[in-house]
């Protein structure tokens, strides 16, 4: 095996000019003077015979081979530093901390319970909760800032495997006027009546949820706000039909008679966000999540059939594949 000509220091030097914008920017970011990362970037030019940079006006600029390079120094090093945490965690017996970014839709009993199972052999452990809506998942899983996720939406870059499928259903208190309607319900019939939205928790809100047709629209940061005000009658929603079991069977709410879409469904995945080098804590908690959510499916179905679930059958509210 040949032994690398560059080192990891030098493609450093060269993903930080290019970053940072300039030789003397690159050095206040690596605390090195600016002569040394001078000299590590032209040391890569001439072991390799190209060049990296062209002046293009006053300005220098990638060559075509420097894109190139720049790209590959720049996954270079964040598999070498992946390499260092992976190592590190495998050192050490357990992480003091689990990160984990959660949608809102995905049942907030059930991930208790998956707590509190962890807790009983890992009390010490620190879990930091994120409960995310739409793109927010995906900003929290962006640059390894979470553990651990369940997502709506796997992210370019990252592999999920499927954990849950929610059942989702309009709903609204059943003194509700669209409830008084007393017949199916078209999309013209909601159009007409106040929404309630739970926002994109994401900075950038670049997704939406299903249905954003109604003329009024009430957006909140939470679920239970949503559902209080949808007790209230102040609006109809799209909820987990798990999510709001407790007011469906109070006769606080009352889904939709709708004409069509009266249902849909979402699929939760489960994200590492290093598979390679998931931590043993991590991994033990989702464990108990992927155990939890099967065999409260398997009840379900059981309950619903009357007999043991078929393997791959579906659920009501929702199911494990």
């Amino acid at each position: 095996m040949v032994a690398p000509r560059i080192s990891l220091d030098q493609w450093r030097a060269l993903v930080a000019v290019v970053e940072a914008g300039g030789y003397a920017q690159a050095a206040a970011r690596l605390h090195r003077s600016q002569s040394s990362v001078t000299y590590a970037v032209q040391k890569i030019e001439r072991l390799l015979g190209l060049k990296v940079f062209e002046l293009r006006g006053r300005r220098a600029a990638l060559t075509e081979a420097g894109q190139v390079l720049y790209r590959r120094a720049k996954t270079l090093i964040e598999d070498a530093e992946a390499l260092e945490r992976g190592a590190a965690g495998m050192a050490a017996d357990w992480s003091p901390e689990i990160r984990l970014a959660v949608e809102v839709i995905f049942p907030t009993w059930l991930l208790l319970e998956c707590f509190a199972r962890f807790a009983e052999t890992r009390p010490q452990t620190r879990i930091q909760l994120h409960e995310t809506v739409l793109g927010g998942t995906d900003e929290a899983l962006a640059g390894g800032a979470m553990d651990l996720a369940i997502t709506s939406h796997v992210p370019a870059g990252l592999l999920g495997d499927p954990l849950i499928r929610l059942r989702v259903v309009p709903a609204a208190h059943p003194d509700h006027p669209l409830h008084r309607l007393g017949r199916t319900l078209t999309q013209r019939d909601l159009r007409r009546h106040r929404q309630l939205v739970v926002r994109d928790s994401g900075v950038s809100r670049a997704r939406e949820v299903a249905w954003l047709g109604a003329e009024q629209r009430w957006t909140v940061t939470s679920k239970a706000t949503s559902i209080r005000a949808a007790c209230m009658g102040l609006g109809f929603a799209w909820y987990p039909e798990d999510g709001i079991r407790e007011e469906l069977a109070a006769g606080r709410l009352k889904p939709l008679p709708l004409r069509e879409g009266g249902e849909r469904f979402e699929q939760l995945y489960m994200v590492y966000t290093d598979r390679d080098y998931p931590g043993r804590d991590t991994v033990h908690l989702a464990e108990i999540i992927r155990e939890r959510v099967h065999v409260e499916c398997a009840r379900r179905e059981r309950d619903e059939s009357g007999q043991p679930a078929a393997s791959g059958s579906a659920a009501g509210p929702f199911s494990s594949r």
